[in-house]
């Protein structure tokens, strides 16, 4: 049987967004991971502070950022969770998306859904939000 081109762009469509998930995935898991090591080294500086009797220093020694991804990127990361959950609730959304707990991360999903949702790309039925 012979494809169609419209049937070899939706498979390499499909492909390309895998592939994009999953790097947003792993981009995630590392910026937990950088924030675990973060949190590690404040606490080592702190611990030091206290053993040599200083207060502990607000200056963040070898502690470097990750660049954060533009924001639109984290709209479209949520936008292609809740077309794949064809109807997600918050909670829903949020545990996919591995930022259960995460106030931070909870946070940007809010505020992610709220300009999606007036940018009319997502609806909210039934407490669920699909896409527009």
């Amino acid at each position: 049987m012979s494809d169609t081109f419209q049937d070899f762009i939706t498979r390499d469509r499909e492909r390309l967004h895998a592939e994009r998930e999953a790097i947003f995935n792993q981009q995630h898991e590392l910026e937990n991971k950088l924030a675990v090591i973060n949190n590690e080294l404040r606490a080592i500086d702190a611990y030091e502070a206290a053993k040599i009797g200083k207060p502990a220093s607000t200056r963040q020694t070898g502690i470097r950022r990750a660049p954060r991804a533009r924001s639109g990127s984290k709209r479209e990361l949520l936008l292609q969770v809740i077309k794949d959950g064809g109807g997600l609730t918050r909670g829903d959304i949020l545990e996919k998306m591995g930022l259960k707990g995460n106030k931070q991360g909870e946070m940007s999903v809010s505020n992610a859904l709220t300009a999606l949702i007036k940018g009319n790309q997502v609806a909210r039925r039934d407490g669920k939000y699909v896409a527009a």
